[in-house]
C-alpha cells in the first residue's frame, strides 16, 4: 500500500500495521489482504460482491476489522456484508470506509451490512466514515445496517463522519426480540455544500426489548442535514431516541421523529434539540485566551466526543 491507502487505513479503523486477530482489507474494489482464525472465518460470497464473517458461539475477546479503502477516482464501490454472531459470543467489529479523490470524477461506497445476532450474543461496531483529496471529485457513501437480534442479544453500534464526505445517506433497520437490546450512537459533522440523512428504523417487537438511538451533529456553512428516527414499539419495551444538534452559518437541519405505540406497555421517547453554540459558552472560553474561532473548535469537539 502506498502512503495515502496507510493513512485512510489509520483514519477508518486505526490500523497502523497488520491488525491482530481476523481481518478483510478491501482496496479500490478488490481484496487486499485477509486473516481468519479458529473462531472466526470470513468467506467470499460466490452470487455478488462482499463477504460473510462466521463467529462460533462462545467466542470471547476477539475482534475483526473490515475498512474499505478507495484512491482510484470514478470507483463506485458496492458490498454485501454479513455478519453471523454464534450463541453467547462476545466480540468487536471495526469497519469503515475511506476515500482520497484526487481526480475530477466522483468516488461512492455502499455498503450493506447485515447482521444475525443470535441468542445472548454481543457485538460493539464501530464505523467511521471519512474523506480527502485535493481534486474536484465528489466523495459519495451510502451505509445501510440490517440488525437482527435474537432472544437476549445485545448490539451497540458507533458511527463517526467528521469530515470529507460530499453526500450521505445512512439507513439503518433493526428488529428485535424478548430481552434484545439495540444501541446507537452517531456522530456526524457537515461543511460546505455537504448533505447528510440518516435513517433509523426499529421493531421492538419483544418483551422487554429496548432501543437507544442517539444522534449528535454540527452543520456548518450551507451544509443540509436531515434525521430521521422511526420506533415501533409493538410489545412491552422501551425506545429512546434523541437528535441533538449545532447548526452555524447557514445551514439547514431537519429532525422528524415518529414513535408508535402498538402496545399498552410500550414506553417510547422522543428528544430534538437544534441550535446554535450559547453566546456565553464562547465568552468563557474566549477569557482564557482563545479566538473566537478557537472556542467554537473547543466547543464543537467536546460536543461530538
Amino acid at each position: 500500500m502506498n502512503t495515502i491507502e496507510k493513512n485512510l487505513l489509520k483514519e477508518v479503523a486505526d490500523i497502523h500495521e497488520t491488525p491482530e486477530g481476523a481481518y478483510n482489507i478491501r482496496a479500490n474494489g478488490k481484496l487486499d489482504s485477509r486473516n481468519t482464525t479458529a473462531n472466526i472465518d470470513i468467506v467470499t460470497k460466490e452470487d455478488k460482491s462482499g463477504i460473510d464473517i462466521i463467529i462460533k458461539p462462545g467466542t470471547k475477546h476477539e475482534s475483526v476489522h473490515i475498512p474499505v479503502i478507495i484512491s482510484e477516482t470514478g470507483l463506485k464501490d458496492l458490498v454485501y456484508n454479513d455478519f453471523y454472531i454464534g450463541e453467547d459470543a462476545d466480540v468487536v467489529i471495526v469497519a469503515g470506509c475511506g476515500i482520497h479523490n484526487c481526480g475530477d470524477q466522483e468516488s461512492a461506497h455502499d455498503g450493506i451490512h447485515s447482521f444475525h445476532l443470535a441468542k445472548n450474543a454481543r457485538v460493539k461496531y464501530i464505523e467511521k466514515h471519512y474523506g480527502a483529496g485535493d481534486g474536484l471529485g465528489k466523495n459519495v457513501m451510502n451505509p445501510t445496517t440490517i440488525i437482527e437480534l435474537s432472544e437476549g442479544s445485545y448490539l451497540e453500534m458507533e458511527t463517526t463522519q467528521i469530515k470529507g464526505i460530499d453526500s450521505t445517506h445512512r439507513v439503518t433497520k433493526g428488529t428485535l426480540a424478548d430481552n434484545a437490546t439495540l444501541v446507537i450512537h452517531e456522530k456526524i459533522m457537515t461543511h460546505g455544500e455537504q448533505q447528510a440523512t440518516t435513517d433509523f428504523t426499529v421493531d421492538l417487537n419483544g418483551v422487554d426489548s429496548s432501543a437507544n438511538v442517539v444522534s449528535r451533529s454540527v452543520a456548518k456553512e450551507k451544509s443540509f442535514q436531515k434525521f430521521v428516527s422511526t420506533i415501533n414499539g409493538n410489545a412491552k419495551c422501551n425506545g429512546h431516541t434523541e437528535c441533538d444538534a449545532i447548526i452555524m452559518d447557514e445551514a439547514v437541519v431537519t429532525a422528524i421523529p415518529e414513535l408508535t405505540a402498538a402496545n399498552i406497555d410500550a414506553s417510547l421517547i422522543h428528544e430534538a434539540a437544534i441550535g446554535k453554540i450559547a453566546g456565553e459558552q464562547l465568552v468563557k472560553l474566549m477569557t482564557l485566551g482563545l479566538s473566537e474561532a478557537e472556542a467554537e473548535e473547543q466547543i464543537i469537539n467536546g460536543f461530538l466526543k
